[in-house]
């Protein structure tokens, strides 16, 4: 029941603080030098698609949203990218970038301090990344189709 209550806790600092991690993204994926077609991409839409991203988080990471269900979300947005002339290393950079400042955020609140706290954020990070992994391949998968 704690790592539930934990988990949600964390699930939900991310989502309430969608509009800041949306932010972060946008400012880092706009200047890397990895994402050149980002940093020219209408500001607008780039926020609009990560912020779907940071504020329905718990969906994706719950169990009630299948396998199958992120395949067909990535790899349908694997092929939008392509058609909008990115390239698949700027795709999954942007992607790898999602996390990253997703995970600062969550070492940066303070939340961690009990070995039980950092124990269940290492359990969180390990469906994150597994959501990650999945939209990365999918993504690749739905490029190159």
């Amino acid at each position: 029941m704690v790592n539930i209550l934990v988990s949600k806790r964390l699930v939900e600092l991310i989502e309430r603080n969608a509009d800041e991690l949306t932010h972060q993204w946008l400012d880092r994926v706009r200047k890397h030098p990895g994402t050149p077609t980002y940093h020219t991409y209408d500001k607008t839409e780039l926020y609009n698609r990560a912020y779907s991203v940071y504020s329905q988080l718990g969906k994706w990471l719950s169990t009630d949203t299948t396998k199958e269900e992120i395949a067909r979300i990535y790899t349908a947005m694997g092929r939008q990218r392509h058609a909008e002339g990115f390239k698949l290393s700027e795709v999954i950079e942007a992607l790898v970038i999602t996390r990253r400042v997703l995970w600062f955020k969550i070492q940066s609140e303070g939340l961690l301090n009990t070995a039980l706290e950092l124990n269940l954020a290492l359990d969180l990070s390990n469906h994150i990344i597994l959501f990650f992994d999945r939209a990365t391949i999918y993504t690749a998968i739905g490029f190159e189709s």
